[in-house]
């Protein structure tokens, strides 16, 4: 299977410190990737640099076999990735349906703040989306609730599904079982995983929760200052030595023990 992103010997150095160093790899076509690693490992400036919210020190980023190393976020965002955030990023006094149909027309439209509020939000192409998002996302019933009033459970799958509206080919994900009860983290990783594995969508998040890991992914890159320590299937690198002793805990099981922050 061919890479849609490859990344070599990527770097980046804020001053004296290094935050990410000797990074290669290459992404396969619609894998799903769990990144892990503890606070300040390098996960979330890879993240950036992907999609160009920071730029690399040295190396090269291709997505699509594009070059794309030191574009800017939005130039990114058109070419097909996207991410969301760990705390979402919603309109609270929009609905559900009036939140999809913004991001629908912000995923189709070119750059400017006064295209973009002379868009139509609500033509019958981007309705008809939206309303195939709600039914995929299992929120049909929120439809016409205020973002402010969902729970939260709810709010996650809504900012996800705003992050697919320009239809990307990668998706981030910075931590989608964020602030969800345990109860539900599972039962909300299934949704989020079907709906986007239905559209094909290659998809690397980042995650503490080992887990939600272990059962979503079909690889782990697992960080660690600033490089990747170790990187393979979740039987293979949650069993690494290095992962257990610097980030999950040595005597850790994912499957059966509690999450790890």
């Amino acid at each position: 299977m061919s890479a849609i992103l490859s990344v070599r010997e990527l770097e980046k150095t804020f001053g004296s410190v290094v935050a990410a160093r000797a990074i290669s790899l290459d992404v396969p076509a619609e894998q799903t990737v769990g990144i892990i690693g503890a606070n300040g490992a390098g996960k979330t400036t890879f993240v950036n640099m992907i999609t160009g919210h920071i730029h690399p020190s040295k190396g090269s980023i291709r997505f699509d076999d594009k070059d794309i190393t030191g574009l800017p976020s939005r130039a990114i965002t058109r070419l097909g990735i996207s991410r969301s955030f760990q705390v979402a990023q919603i309109f609270p006094s929009l609905t559900v349906h009036e939140n999809l149909c913004v991001a629908a027309a912000v995923g189709r439209g070119k750059d400017g703040i006064l295209a973009l509020a002379l868009r139509p939000l609500r033509t019958r192409e981007i309705v008809a989306d939206v309303d195939a998002v709600i039914e995929l996302f299992a929120i049909s019933q929120y439809s016409d609730t205020p973002a402010a009033m969902l729970p939260q459970g709810a709010r996650k799958l809504l900012d996800i599904a705003m992050a697919i509206g320009g239809s990307p080919r990668l998706l981030l994900l910075d931590e989608p079982t964020s602030g969800i009860s345990v109860e539900e983290k599972f039962a909300i990783m299934d949704v989020v995983m079907s709906a986007l594995r239905s559209r094909k969508i290659t998809i690397l998040f980042v995650e503490h929760d080992m887990q939600i890991v272990a059962r979503f992914a079909d690889r782990v890159l697992a960080f660690y200052d600033g490089t990747v320590i170790a990187d393979g299937t979740p039987a293979i690198a949650l069993a690494d030595p290095q992962v257990q002793a610097l980030i999950s805990g040595a005597n850790a099981n994912p499957r059966e023990g509690p999450a790890y922050a």
